[in-house]
């Protein structure tokens, strides 16, 4: 089964800023601890942004979760 790109980035995005809010995280200071521009984390959580491995890996690790459990709850 294929899975729809656009789909999956906007409900990634929307699993981080449920998260980042989650952990009381501002998106500024979330974007400042995972090493990325406020911009681009807002454009992630729009799901306007294809994120790399790596920025998946700060941003799971800012959660404290594993980026597997953010594909998990984004259902992919």
């Amino acid at each position: 089964m294929a899975i729809d790109q656009d789909k999956a980035q906007k409900q990634l995005g929307a699993i981080i800023r449920d998260n980042r809010k989650a952990s009381g995280y501002s998106q500024e200071e979330f974007a400042s601890y995972c090493g990325v521009h406020r911009t681009y984390m807002g454009a992630i959580e729009r799901g306007e942004r294809n994120i790399s491995l790596m920025n998946i890996i700060r941003i799971a690790n800012a959660l404290k979760m594993k980026p597997s459990e953010l594909f998990t709850l984004a259902k992919l």
